[in-house]
């Protein structure tokens, strides 16, 4: 169940919501006025997140790459490293 506090609490209670996200590797829901605003987590979590996202950029950059026809096979790829480095 997702964590959801007032935007007043991120100044009254800062500390209580800072040690929640570095204990948890979740997001904790920022409202204002009733409404969702923000997402608040630790700088680990984002990174976590920002990772992940720029994983499945990567893949899904290298699927479309393999449906266009744009790979190479794994011998081609070592003739270049052992021609280029001369290994």
């Amino acid at each position: 169940m997702p964590t959801i506090r007032p935007s007043a609490d991120l100044r009254n209670n800062y500390s209580e919501i800072s040690d929640f996200c570095h204990k948890y590797p979740e997001p904790v829901f920022i409202t204002k006025n009733g409404q969702g605003d923000l997402a608040v987590m630790s700088i680990e979590t984002y990174e976590l997140l920002a990772g992940k996202t720029q994983l499945y950029s990567l893949l899904d950059e290298g699927l479309k790459d393999d449906k266009e026809g744009r790979v190479n096979s794994g011998d081609a790829v070592f003739k270049k490293m052992h021609d280029k480095f001369d290994i």
